[in-house]
């Protein structure tokens, strides 16, 4: 979810770049495919203001709340299962984000694919979790509290796109997206993994934090699958 954030803020942002409609005066103007001049200017919109320009449709940054994310589902046999979902999720971390590459954005979308590339030094996830399942003979059934920390996080998203025209206004309609993330670091805290051994809870959470690569490659196919979504983002006058 926090990669379809990214791209709504950017697609909300890039439009205002270039119409320039109710774009504060410290914020350049760019032409469509000018991806110096844009790089330029959704940084300076990001360290100007992170709490957003609700006047042009540009939401905040500091923090991103959204409701559930499916990050793990198993078939309910054999030995070895596990579900694991978030409720109540925040995000936290994207205005700090420096963007590092932008190409494609024309003024026909479709013309050329649109690449995006941003770096977080830190994304921090905090949300309430449900996890069921059975490793063999050691079944569980709880819910707590979670804390991930993702460390030098890089993103980049592969947007194809079209302009579609409704009521006499120009919309982006993206049409398939695919995102790419790296990181150096990932933490990640579990409370209230094992209730009936707060023992056994701490074992388990460094094995999580030792063997994070091997838990982050395994996680990271669900956590992409929810982040495919239809939506269509408005574009301002002018686009």
């Amino acid at each position: 979810m926090s990669k379809l954030y990214t791209v709504i803020w950017l697609c909300c942002c890039i439009p205002a770049i270039t119409s320039g409609a109710g774009l504060p005066e410290d914020v350049e103007k760019c032409n469509f495919g000018d991806s110096t001049c844009l790089v330029r200017s959704i940084n300076a919109l990001i360290k100007l203001y992170p709490k957003g320009i609700p006047e042009i449709g540009l939401p905040p940054l500091d923090a991103y709340n959204f409701s559930e994310s499916i990050i793990l589902e198993s078939p309910h046999r054999g030995p070895i299962w596990i579900n694991f979902r978030t409720l109540d999720n925040v995000n936290k971390g994207f205005n700090n984000a420096t963007v590092t590459h932008v190409e494609g954005f024309l003024y026909e979308p479709n013309q050329k694919q649109i690449v995006l590339k941003a770096r977080l030094p830190r994304l921090l996830h905090e949300a309430s979790y449900h996890m069921e399942g059975r490793v063999m003979l050691f079944a569980f059934n709880t819910t707590g509290r979670l804390t991930s920390d993702f460390q030098n996080f890089r993103i980049t998203l592969t947007i194809k796109a079209l302009v579609e025209y409704r009521n006499g206004k120009r919309y982006l309609k993206i049409y398939n997206l695919v995102p790419s993330v790296a990181l150096d670091r990932w933490i990640v805290r579990l409370d209230d993994l094992y209730k009936e051994n707060s023992d056994v809870a701490i074992l388990m959470n460094q094995v999580l934090n030792d063997k994070w690569v091997e838990v982050w490659n395994e996680l990271q196919p669900g956590m992409i699958k929810s982040f495919h979504h239809w939506f269509h983002c408005p574009a301002q006058q002018g686009l």
